[in-house]
């Protein structure tokens, strides 16, 4: 780790968000770093419990003179997104994350995802639980597991666990916007099996690498290239010149945009001249497409040794064109929020090995209905192609309350600081705060976090003046939190 990330500002939160970074923390993985911050609560002499799924609650009493102020709940996830690179080694069940600090603006890794999402709110939150002189009411510190890959964390919540009466969700990633509503999602998982023939003919390794990849929610407007829909392209192609498929492996993580993707493919040696010159064509077309926002992007068609086995002519058929036929991108607009999207399908990864295919994707919508219409859409297609399809991780989103008492606070003190309206928005990205309320229905929830980049991909970073920002006006907000309404003086007089 480069050691100039601990003399950056705020020091308290750098220190912790570099401890943080050295312990493991996948998805569904979150053993070492749930046992981290257990021992960071028990060390400070503080309330720790746990619930049934995983998720921990450090209890954190008030600042002297504090006490008469709503308690609030303070929320990130312990777990990030594992993406790397394929030319880095990297392990990220047993290695913490090498970081180091770019262009003397941001924050980032070697390689590999930088962990700022959710990392900056743990860390934040870490901090503020072990100062000794910054003003805050009661808090309740909420570490969920699990928020990447299925939310589970925020689904087994189960009501009584909490009692705050605020919740500051950490988990945004521009630093002048205030979320107040989000996507729900749902996972689609498509199946089927084929019975392998012997073939002859020219093998061929055909891949697609370099695109930017991202986050499939905050980033699916952005037209970024879609790894998996891009080779179904060049699959499709061959199609005509009686292409075989043999294996193929794209995308990795449901909640991110496929950056590479690569095919083991047959080709009849008599077509094989007319399939590369076709294919050449249709190659420059895609980067010439794509040159403004994919500039890294390349394919690549190479011979290799022979394959004796592959899908027959017809299953390669069904199987390109169930790909090519699934929608990918942004489905609809919201008509009421200006710019939010309101429903979009990621292809996110798609998988033939050994006579079984395997096509995950994540749908999101903030409308539960159209939701459930594009989740069914899917699967009409998929099941046409002799799929079977299941349905899995649903979540509901967070629908906005634009009267909330904490975001009035929190506009107020941003237009006092920063002498502009910051922005209050709904996003596409799935947050806890929809699941979270579902059990908690009287819970004011707002969410805020600092300028972070490129999430779910390498290539994340986060600004570092934009975290000394972020944490200047938490701290802020943390004094102007408004007086409890429960009457003091009986509040423990007992039953009368």
């Amino acid at each position: 780790m480069n050691s100039e990330i601990l003399n950056l500002e705020p020091k308290a939160l750098w220190k912790n968000f570099a401890a943080l970074n050295s312990v493991p923390r996948p998805s569904k993985k979150e053993e070492k770093v749930r046992a981290f911050i257990i021992k960071f609560g028990e060390d400070l002499g503080l309330k720790v419990e746990t619930d049934e799924v995983g998720n921990v609650l450090i209890k954190k009493s008030a600042y002297p003179g504090m006490e008469d102020r709503k308690t609030i709940v303070m929320q990130s996830h312990l777990d990030m997104v594992c993406q790397k690179n394929n030319d880095v080694e990297f392990d990220f069940e047993t290695q913490g994350i090498e970081m180091y600090i770019e262009e003397r603006k941001f924050v980032t890794a070697n390689g590999t995802t930088l962990g700022a999402d959710n990392g900056i709110g743990v860390a934040t939150i870490m901090a503020i639980l072990e100062s000794k002189n910054i003003p805050h009411p009661a808090i309740e510190a909420f570490f969920t597991i699990d928020e990447e890959t299925g939310m589970t964390g925020a689904l087994g919540l189960k009501g009584g666990f909490l009692s705050g009466k605020i919740l500051l969700n950490l988990d945004t990633e521009e630093d002048d916007e205030l979320d107040i509503g989000c996507a729900g999602g749902i996972d689609i998982t498509a199946k089927k099996t084929y019975t392998s023939q012997v073939v002859e003919g020219q093998a061929l390794i055909l891949t697609l690498k370099g695109l930017n990849g991202g986050h499939s929610g905050m980033q699916i407007h952005e037209g970024l290239g879609n790894s998996n829909k891009l080779i179904a392209r060049l699959l499709n192609l061959g199609l005509e010149y009686g292409l075989q498929v043999a294996h193929v492996e794209g995308g990795s993580l449901r909640n991110a945009i496929p950056r590479e993707s690569w095919a083991k493919i047959i080709v009849p040696k008599a077509n094989l001249a007319e399939f590369k010159a076709a294919y050449e064509i249709l190659r420059a077309e895609i980067i010439e497409e794509y040159q403004t926002l994919e500039p890294r992007m390349v394919i690549t068609l190479e011979e290799t040794e022979t394959i004796n086995s592959a899908m027959s002519v017809h299953d390669s058929k069904v199987f390109v064109q169930s790909i090519m036929a699934a929608f990918n991108g942004v489905y609809r607009m919201s008509p009421d929020v200006a710019g939010l999207v309101e429903t979009s399908n990621n292809v996110a990864r798609v998988e033939v090995i050994d006579g079984s295919v395997k096509v995950s994707c994540l749908t999101r919508s903030s409308v539960e209905s159209n939701k459930l219409a594009l989740a069914e859409t899917l699967k009409a297609g998929f099941e046409l192609a002799e799929y079977t399809v299941t349905f899995s991780g649903s979540y509901p989103g967070w629908k906005a309350n634009p009267k909330s008492e904490i975001l009035d606070i929190m506009k107020g003190i941003y237009v006092s600081k920063y002498g502009t309206e910051p922005k209050v928005v709904a996003c596409h990205a799935g947050l806890e705060c929809g699941i979270i309320g579902t059990n908690y229905p009287g819970l004011d929830m707002i969410s805020f976090g600092p300028n972070i980049s490129g999430a779910h991909s390498p290539d994340e970073r986060v600004e570092i003046t934009s975290v000394q920002k972020f944490w200047d006006y938490l701290l802020d907000i943390l004094k102007e939190i408004p007086m409890d309404n429960v009457d003091y003086s009986c509040a423990n007089a007992g039953n009368i």
